[in-house]
């Protein structure tokens, strides 16, 4: 079963007819990609609307980007969330960086069929970007506490967003444990005070200062 756009239509009004293009089109595209190179599980498929494409832009719920933003995807998989809030930011520029080859092919290859020119894809390992960002975005691709080590000194100094310059997390579960002994500022946002789904009951959105 297609999982209808609609879904991200209805969270996100004021979408152009572009922007409206891009995100109906994702789901082809990632269907195609994804009998060749598994990036997603099967098992989501159904759920693809929700689960990958509403979830990365959760971020977009806690913080807009300003144009000319400088935002770097760590650990990206097959363009999540780097993709969708590129569509969602245009003016905005992502770097999204995986250390699996075949992922970042299929990154460029959705990147070139969606137009999106906002988005660089790296096929490296996050400690080796030396370029500084104003935001960090991911998708849990390890405990927090190891990620800071990956994006240390990635940051801008200056901020132009009302978050402070950092890490935007995208997170479920209890992570108390998890982010004992940080010393940054952290703040959580519950991703249920913005969507309804029982998909988004646990997770959150986790802002670091960096």
């Amino acid at each position: 079963m297609k999982e209808n756009v609609q879904l991200i239509f209805d969270h996100f009004p004021n979408l152009t007819d572009i922007q409206k293009r891009q995100f109906s089109e994702l789901y082809d595209l990632y269907q195609l990609w994804n009998n060749q190179i598994n990036v997603i599980s099967r098992k989501d498929t159904e759920y693809f609307y929700e689960r990958h494409v509403l979830h990365s832009l959760g971020i977009a719920k806690i913080q807009a980007f300003q144009p000319g933003t400088m935002v770097l995807d760590v650990g990206t998989g097959g363009g999540f969330p780097g993709i969708p809030l590129a569509i969602l930011f245009p003016e905005t520029k992502f770097t999204l960086v995986d250390s699996i080859g075949k992922k970042i092919k299929v990154v460029n290859e959705v990147a070139e069929a969606l137009g999106l020119e906002n988005v660089k894809a790296i096929n490296d390992r996050a400690e080796n970007i030396l370029v500084s960002y104003d935001f960090i975005v991911s998708r849990a691709v390890t405990r927090m506490p190891e990620f800071m080590a990956w994006v240390k000194n990635k940051t801008k100094k200056k901020s132009q967003h009302e978050l402070k310059n950092g890490i935007l997390y995208l997170k479920g579960g209890d992570l108390a444990e998890e982010m004992t002994g940080i010393k940054n500022k952290i703040t959580y946002f519950k991703l249920s005070d913005y969507f309804d789904q029982e998909f988004f009951e646990t997770k959150k959105v986790v802002h670091v200062e960096i």
